[in-house]
């Protein structure tokens, strides 16, 4: 497993402490950050699951506690927008350039607005996905919100 992704690079770039954990994906998991969360041994509300969505047909990004789902009007009320639908699979991909399972909201090929929901900021630190399937990292929301260009808002 490489220790360098597109995800790695920005959170250097953005100066930002992180550490590096690797577990086992498994790819026929019914939901993949919460077979993380198993995976590393840690509760799924601090492992956050990153999320593509269109927003009035233009894509967002939504970050989230892996155990919740988004709502999709609070999503589209939080970039200023009346509807959101989740993204397809291999638009994800493409806008993103990560492989899903694996997507980062660091060093994404496309910025794109993104919303970290309320929630997280409850913890001194979360995991999110490093850039590729079986790599997290942990990171404090904090910091978090420094390397990314994102509004906080509640999302569930």
């Amino acid at each position: 497993m490489a220790k360098t992704t597109p995800a790695t690079l920005a959170l250097d770039k953005a100066k930002v402490a992180y550490e590096l954990h690797a577990y086992d994906y498994d790819p026929d998991a019914p939901r993949v950050g919460l077979q993380a969360a198993e995976s590393l041994g840690v509760p799924p509300d601090t492992v956050l699951k990153t999320l593509m969505a269109l927003v009035d047909g233009k894509p967002v990004c939504a970050i989230l506690a892996s155990d919740q789902e988004v709502a999709m009007k609070k999503l589209a009320a939080a970039v200023g927008g009346k509807s959101a639908q989740m993204m397809k699979p291999a638009d994800a991909e493409r806008v993103t350039g990560y492989r899903v399972g694996g997507v980062s909201p660091f060093g994404q090929k496309r910025q794109v607005p993104t919303v970290l929901d309320q929630a997280a900021l409850a913890h001194g630190k979360v995991f999110v996905n490093g850039g590729q399937r079986g790599l997290q990292l942990r990171i404090a929301p904090a910091d978090l919100l420094v390397a990314l260009p994102a509004k906080v808002a509640v999302l569930t």
